[in-house]
């Protein structure tokens, strides 16, 4: 069976992974009018027309506290705010400083630039855009959270054009860090789909079950131990199916989807992770949505992939 296509698990571009350690890569392409940049505040990108919005090197020159990553090569954009031009070209991340929520935080000056600012879970664009982005969140989010060394509490130097932070104390290196996490349609015998909500979640929203793996676990392991604990039910090992992939850097997920069936229905919920839980039929949930009395993951989530694929079709909203 074909796996999920999936919103963030699309890419049209070469990461050029080996380009990385290149002596000088991210200040000459920066000098390279032909580059590409786009720029991230937190986990929002500056867009133009609903596109995200490519900026020349100099239209970025000017902005002051920032990271910037090398995102890899690509096909030159032709739409979204894009200079004109052909063939293959370098993409760049700008990140900025957010403007930060923390209790005394100070505030950070809106930077000065033409353009919107759009969540990743609100952009509806090509696959190159997208495989861009999503590479550029969760790169931000790493370099926002890992700050210092875990080795001596130095102070560490973003290298290898964002791919690696340094530690000029103990010269150790360190990388991208992705949490697998496990998201799982769970069906009954009847094929009535398990919905729950968690505490902090608005009533009337409802998604499937899904959990970090622990160390030392499997994926399926981790499915039946994450149902088990959450909604006390136990499943069929034969029936925990893969149905795809995809980054939720949020802040640094890998969502890793599955469905499989339940052996028992009695719903017993973990009070501190599920608020409410429950057996849904197709009919059931194409009424609650109809009337507003069910709220559905986005659209750009697994989590509704896995539910319209159990459904047999998008749902509408």
């Amino acid at each position: 069976m074909r796996s999920l296509d999936l919103p963030f698990a699309r890419a049209a571009h070469d990461r050029a992974a080996h380009r990385r350690a290149e002596p000088g890569l991210l200040d000459d392409l920066l000098k390279e009018p032909a580059t590409r940049v786009l720029v991230v505040r937190g986990t929002r990108v500056a867009t133009a027309d609903q596109r995200v919005a490519f900026l020349a090197p100099d239209d970025v020159a000017h902005l002051g506290a920032r990271t910037v990553l090398f995102l890899g090569e690509g096909a030159d954009a032709p739409e979204g705010g894009a200079p004109e031009g052909d063939g293959t070209v370098a993409y760049l991340a700008v990140v900025l400083a957010d403007t930060g929520r923390a209790p005394g935080a100070d505030p950070v000056p809106e930077p000065d630039l033409d353009v919107e600012w759009t969540g990743l879970r609100s952009l509806d664009a090509p696959d190159l855009e997208v495989g861009l982005v999503v590479e550029a969140v969760a790169l931000a989010q790493w370099h926002a959270v890992y700050t210092h060394c875990p080795l001596c509490g130095t102070r560490t130097e973003v290298r290898q054009g964002g791919w690696v932070r340094h530690c000029p104390a103990d010269e150790s290196n360190h990388f991208p860090r992705t949490d697998p996490a496990v998201i799982m349609a769970i069906t009954d015998a009847d094929d009535r789909l398990l919905l729950a909500r968690g505490p902090q979640w608005d009533p009337g929203r409802r998604s499937v079950l899904a959990g970090f793996v622990e160390p030392g676990e499997g994926l399926e392991q981790a499915v039946a131990r994450e149902t088990g604990e959450e909604v006390g039910i136990t499943l069929d090992p034969a029936s925990i199916e893969y149905r795809g992939s995809q980054s939720w850097p949020f802040p640094a997920s890998l969502m890793l989807g599955f469905r499989a069936r339940a052996t028992s229905t009695e719903l017993v919920r973990q009070e501190d992770e599920i608020a409410e839980a429950s057996w849904f039929t197709r009919d059931e949930v194409a009424t609650a949505v109809a009337d507003g009395h069910l709220g559905l993951p986005g659209r750009a989530s697994i989590a509704r992939s896995l539910i319209e694929e159990w459904f047999g079709g998008p749902i509408g909203d």
